[in-house]
């Protein structure tokens, strides 16, 4: 391809200025997109160092680290009037905190062990009144039992040689207890559950 130089203009007039100046500016405005483009690449695909991680995992993930942010450890705070509660009513059927007090070296186990029986006597009596129990496990004591994967700890206590995971097949020694009801006497205000056996004064 030839160019003829005679044709190139001599004179700079109002028109080739005005096609020059369009020139320069559409020139403009393409490396100014370029750079929008380029810029706007670089914030939506990150270094490698920092590669995102694919939308599925993060759609997995979110559920799993929402759970761990809001995850808080409720510890129950022990309502001590009820437990003065059950020690009054002890004290009182049993006169469980008497027995539990004396200082019983000094006596032969026959005393002992008839003092023991109106004490067990007492403890039935309000045991029955105020507690529905059941045992935890059915099966009869001194049965082999098999423990399957995910058993309840807090139910099923493990002795002796424990080594690897559930199942686990043992010897049943005790089939344990669980409270399925507690009918406890209601509290009258004001009362001083501190005082679980008031004392005696006889005129």
């Amino acid at each position: 391809m030839k160019i003829d130089l005679n044709v190139i203009p001599t004179t700079f007039d109002a028109i080739h200025a005005g096609l020059a100046a369009t020139v320069a500016g559409l020139f403009f405005l393409q490396v100014l997109f370029l750079l929008l483009v380029m810029f706007s690449l670089r914030r939506r695909c990150p270094p490698e160092s920092r590669r995102a991680v694919p939308e599925t995992l993060v759609q997995r993930a979110e559920p799993a680290a929402a759970a761990v942010r809001t995850e808080t450890v409720v510890v129950k705070e022990a309502v001590p009037d009820a437990a003065l509660q059950l020690l009054g009513l002890l004290q009182k059927e049993a006169r469980f905190i008497d027995f539990i007090k004396e200082d019983v070296s000094g006596f032969s186990d026959s005393d002992i062990g008839a003092a023991a029986r109106v004490v067990h006597q007492g403890c039935v009596k309000v045991m029955q009144q105020y507690f529905e129990l059941e045992p935890v496990r059915q099966e009869p004591e001194g049965q082999r039992i098999t423990l399957p994967k995910g058993f309840d700890p807090a139910a099923v206590r493990l002795t002796g040689n424990i080594v690897g995971e559930a199942p686990f097949t043992g010897t049943l020694v005790h089939r344990g207890w669980r409270v399925t009801g507690v009918k406890l006497p209601k509290i009258n205000p004001g009362h001083e559950s501190a005082v679980v056996a008031a004392a005696e004064v006889e005129l």
